[in-house]
This record gives C-alpha cells, structure tokens and sequence, in this order.
C-alpha cells in the first residue's frame, strides 16, 4: 500500500496494487475508487485536507499496536 498526498491540488491518492484499473466507481463528486480484476486497486479522494481528511488522527492504542504487532 502506499499513500501520496499532492499539497497543491489537495489530492490524497491511496494505492493498494499495481494492477491495472479496470472501471471506476464514484462517491460522491470527490472520492473516486479504481476497480482492478482482483478488488480495489487506488482510491483517489479530491479536496481532502479541505474536507478534513488530512491530518489523519488514530487513536494512540492503534499506534501503538500498529508499532509493537
């Protein structure tokens, strides 16, 4: 998996394979999600520090787990 985040457009782009998209489905106007063979491959969510996606915020406990599991 990997997340990049374009500042100056305000775009958060989630990638979970590289495979390649076969369709898109929309929710919403701002979060689009790239449909791949096998499952979800990127989701792409527009204005998301401006919807307040970003900074993402967790729980210290699931840090936590995520660190020591």
């Amino acid at each position: 998996m990997n997340i990049d985040y374009d500042e100056q457009d305000d775009i958060m782009f989630i990638r979970f394979s590289d495979a390649p998209v076969e369709r898109d489905i929309s929710y919403g106007w701002n979060v689009n999600v790239g449909m791949t063979a096998n499952g979800i491959g990127q989701i792409t969510i527009l204005d998301a520090k401006a919807d307040g996606l970003l900074p993402v915020k967790m729980p210290r406990e699931i840090l936590q787990q995520a660190v020591v599991g």
